[in-house]
C-alpha cells in the first residue's frame, strides 16, 4: 500500500513529462520514415493557407506544409540537445573528477576556469563559439557542450568531495582499489541523484539555446527546418498567419516543459539526500 501511495504521489510529473517528450520523440522517429508532404516544396496556391484537412497545420509564406516542417524540424533540436549534453557530461565528469580527487591548486584553477565560463550568459558564449569556428550543427553541439560543462563539473566535484569520506570509499581505498575503478564503480553511481535532474534540465536548456541560435540565424541554417528558424521565418506573419508560429512553438514548449517535469519527478523521487523517499 505504501508503494502504491508513493507511486501516485510522484508519478504525475514523470507521466506528464514523458507524455510531452514522447510526442516530440515520436515526431523525430517518424521524420525518418514518413512526412505528409515535401517540407521543401513551395507553391503560390498554398501560400499562407489556414489549417485544413490536407494541411492540418496550414502552410507558411512560401506555401510549404507546416506540419511536415515541424516534424522534420524536431530532429535537429533533439539531436543537438542530446549530443550537446553528452559532451557537457563527459567534460564535466573529467574536470569535476580531477578537481574533486586531486584538490589543492589544480582544484582551485579548474573551478576558477569554470566560474569564469559560467559568469557569461551561455547563449552569448555559444554565439562567440559558433562565430569563431563557423556555423553548422557540429559547431553548435561543440559550443553548447563546452558552455554547459562547467555546471556539471561543479556538481561532480561537490559530490565527490562529499563521498570521499564515506566508509565504503575509505574501505575501497584501503584494499587498494585504483582511482579509475573507484570513480566509475563507487563514486559516480552515488552522484546520480544529484546529476540526473541537472542533466535532464540541461537537455531542455540546450534545446532552448539551439532554438535561440537558429532564431538569430546562427544555428541550423535554412532551408533545413528547425523549430528556431521556423519561428524566425514566421514572426513577420504572426498576425496574419499565426499558425506558422504557434505549432513550432507548441512542439518546442512540449519538449522543454516535458523535460522540466521529468527532472522534477526525478528530484522528488530521490530527494536531496540521494535516496528514494
Amino acid at each position: 500500500m505504501r508503494n502504491i501511495i508513493r507511486y501516485h504521489r510522484h508519478s504525475p510529473y514523470l507521466i506528464v513529462g514523458s507524455f510531452f517528450v514522447g510526442i516530440v520523440l515520436f515526431a523525430v522517429l517518424i521524420s525518418f520514415f514518413y512526412l505528409p508532404h515535401d517540407p521543401y516544396a513551395t507553391g503560390i496556391a498554398t501560400k499562407l493557407i489556414a489549417p485544413e484537412f490536407e494541411h492540418p497545420f496550414g502552410c507558411d509564406h512560401e506555401g510549404r506544409d507546416v506540419l511536415s516542417r515541424v516534424i522534420l524540424g524536431t530532429r535537429p533540436t533533439v539531436l543537438i540537445s542530446l549530443s550537446g549534453i553528452l559532451i557537457a557530461l563527459v567534460l564535466g565528469l573529467i574536470i569535476g573528477s580531477i578537481a574533486g580527487r586531486v584538490g589543492g591548486l589544480i582544484d582551485n584553477l579548474l573551478m576558477l576556469l569554470s566560474d569564469s565560463i559560467m559568469a557569461f550568459p551561455g547563449i552569448l558564449l555559444a554565439l562567440v563559439f559558433v562565430a569563431v569556428i563557423g556555423r553548422g550543427m557540429l559547431s553548435i553541439i561543440l559550443g553548447l557542450g563546452i558552455v554547459f560543462a562547467p555546471s556539471y563539473a561543479r556538481i561532480v566535484r561537490s559530490g565527490i568531495r562529499q563521498l570521499n569520506n564515506r566508509e565504503y570509499i575509505l574501505l575501497a581505498r584501503l584494499i587498494g582499489v585504483k582511482t579509475p575503478r573507484l570513480l566509475v564503480v563507487h563514486l559516480f553511481p552515488g552522484l546520480l541523484p544529484q546529476l540526473l535532474p541537472a542533466l535532464v534540465v540541461g537537455i531542455a536548456n540546450m534545446a532552448l539555446a539551439e532554438a535561440a541560435l537558429s532564431y538569430l540565424g546562427q544555428g541550423v541554417q535554412i532551408p533545413l527546418p528547425s523549430l528556431g528558424n521556423m519561428l524566425m521565418e514566421g514572426q513577420s506573419y504572426i498576425t496574419s498567419a499565426p499558425w506558422t508560429v504557434i505549432f513550432p512553438s507548441l512542439f518546442l514548449v512540449m519538449y522543454v516543459l516535458g523535460l522540466y517535469f521529468i527532472s522534477e519527478g526525478i528530484r522528488i523521487k530521490y530527494g536531496s539526500g540521494g535516496t528514494e523517499k
